[in-house]
């Protein structure tokens, strides 16, 4: 495991202190926590970007889909 050397208001590290005491843990296992759940919430971020991006890049071809299918269910015989 790598070592990192950070910077925090007082304030944060006191805060980060009691509630990692009170979760009974370390401050650094609390800190990897967060850094953890910022991760997972960063790249779930990205992912809605990349899906809503994609959907853009379909969106005319849908309609026309769309359009189609509706098509079909006002007349199945068409």
């Amino acid at each position: 495991m790598e070592a990192i050397s950070l910077k925090l208001p007082e304030e944060l590290l006191e805060d980060s202190a009691q509630c990692a005491e009170a979760l009974k843990m370390s401050r650094a296992a609390y800190v990897r926590r967060a850094i953890e759940q910022m991760n997972r919430k960063t790249r779930a971020q990205i992912r809605g970007q990349r899906l809503a991006l994609a959907s853009l890049k379909v969106r005319k071809e849908s309609k026309s889909v769309n359009k189609e299918f509706a098509a079909v269910d006002r007349d199945p015989d068409a």
